[in-house]
């Protein structure tokens, strides 16, 4: 695949050499891109798998610049989390109330699509709506950044708002 990959400037999916994995665990197939850690689908059967796959790279390919070449390890790269830091106990009180873990780790670049694995956002943003107030269904991206950016700003007008004078 490396070699081949040289003879060409605008890679597709199909390029990359990939591994399909049954987890007899969970019952679930995953299929990632070897060598490409975080690059991965899942489904309930190994073409939902390699489509899941496929719907997560056209997603990286339409938001970054460049894509690693076939064949070649990509690193592990962590994003930065400067904005949602500023967010810290929102973030905290967002993972427990609508994501319903107790923790998980979150960046500037994570979405509401990193943590479900239905068709939509429909069901977070419902979430959202009724523990915060906050009706977030125009941010298409799910970026919770921008996500946590706006309950703060709401709550922080709110709070404006109900004191005296």
């Amino acid at each position: 695949m490396r070699f081949i990959s040289t003879f060409k400037s605008e890679w597709t999916i199909d390029d990359y050499p990939l591994n399909t994995r049954f987890h007899t665990d969970t019952e679930r197939w995953t299929a990632t891109i070897i060598n490409w850690p975080g690059m991965a689908g899942g489904g309930n059967t190994t073409l939902e798998a390699l489509e899941d796959l496929r719907k997560s790279f056209e997603r990286f390919k339409a938001t970054k610049k460049a894509l690693p070449r076939p064949g070649t390890k990509v690193p592990i790269e962590f994003a930065t989390t400067v904005r949602v830091d500023r967010n810290a106990e929102l973030a905290k009180d967002f993972i427990q109330r609508i994501l319903e873990v107790e923790w998980a780790w979150i960046s500037d670049e994570s979405t509401l699509w990193d943590f479900h694995g239905d068709e939509t956002n429909d069901g977070l943003i419902e979430k959202i709506g009724l523990a915060y107030g906050v009706d977030v269904s125009d941010m298409s991206s799910g970026n919770l950044a921008d996500i946590f950016d706006r309950l703060a700003k709401t709550r922080s007008t709110k709070a404006t708002a109900s004191s005296p004078d």
